[in-house]
């Protein structure tokens, strides 16, 4: 049995090496993947076999310097992070596809704005239909040292929306936004 696990270590080992010798060599990497499709000719001169044992090798991470935020993806695939909207804290899911921040009308009065009825006269498309909404322009919306003031966003009612997203009122001032190696990456 001990024997069965040792082997199963070193091809898994050795699998995992696989992307580390195309990265660092890729001739070489490209070199055994030909010559192990070729024809067999006569044997070559041995060369000593060389092994390396490595550990997990992790994606370089970006050292985030100023005003830099990075969020890594949530076990859905989305951007969550807490942020500060007018000076409270709110957890919030990143949406690029939502053309404004979006807060339903409970997070709305948590964040001191007072909406009345009227206010709320917005046509608003969403996945359950069309709402009405209401438009608010917030003081300041902040995710670690990335700090924007005078951001709109659009109040909707709780039924419709059952948390906060930030849209594009709030990435389309930044300097840059990006995913990499599965996180988001903004920059201020």
């Amino acid at each position: 049995m001990l024997r069965k696990l040792i082997l199963v270590g070193l091809f898994a080992g050795g699998s995992a090496s696989v992307p580390v010798l195309y990265q660092t060599n890729p001739d070489l990497f490209h070199e055994a993947v030909r010559s192990a499709f070729e024809e067999t000719k006569a044997p070559e001169p041995q060369r000593p076999l060389v092994v390396i044992q490595q550990a997990k090798v992790e994606p370089a991470r970006e050292q985030l310097s100023g005003r830099k935020v990075r969020l890594e993806t949530d076990s859905k695939g989305h951007f969550n992070g807490e942020f500060k909207i007018n000076g409270r804290s709110v957890e919030a899911l990143v949406d690029t596809g939502a053309t404004m921040i979006a807060i339903n009308a409970s997070t709305a009065r948590r964040l001191g704005l007072n909406l009345a009825s009227s206010d709320f006269k917005y046509p608003v498309n969403t996945a359950n239909g069309e709402i009405r909404g209401a438009i608010v322009e917030l003081d300041s919306v902040q995710i670690g040292r990335i700090h924007v003031k005078g951001v709109e966003a659009m109040v909707l009612d709780d039924r419709a929306l059952s948390g906060t997203l930030v849209g594009m009122t709030f990435l389309n001032r930044l300097a840059s936004f990006r995913v990499e190696s599965g996180a988001l990456v903004m920059e201020q």
